[in-house]
């Protein structure tokens, strides 16, 4: 890279980091990770559980629960549906608490690069 790009890289924009200090910027930090921290622990803990039930607990697996699909099937199918579940609710959440304020910042960030 060029020195200029690195000059660049070093330098803060001011507008940005007047915005990164205010309580807003807090806030959408704060309601962020509200909902995608505990989302990200449940779905991994609900993955490592099925994997280690895949590999421990092979009779409670292979159990059928209706002709030939087992538990491990209906575990396996779920993990699809979870992922689809957290994604809507991210969007639903993010939509209401976190896109408005975020526009808001947005707008000041680019009232305050003029």
């Amino acid at each position: 890279m060029s020195s200029s790009v690195h000059e660049q890289a070093d330098r803060h924009d001011p507008v940005y980091d007047r915005l990164h200090a205010t309580p807003e910027f807090h806030e959408l930090r704060t309601r962020y990770r509200g909902f995608a921290f505990p989302a990200t622990v449940a779905f991994l803990t609900w993955y490592l559980t099925y994997v280690v039930l895949s590999n421990w607990a092979g009779d409670f697996m292979s159990t059928k629960v209706v002709g030939n699909i087992n538990v491990a099937l209906v575990f396996g199918l779920l993990q699809f549906a979870t992922t689809f579940a957290i994604a809507w609710l991210y969007a639903r959440y993010s939509n209401a608490r976190l896109d408005p304020l975020a526009r808001s910042l947005n707008a000041q960030y680019e009232e305050g690069r003029r």
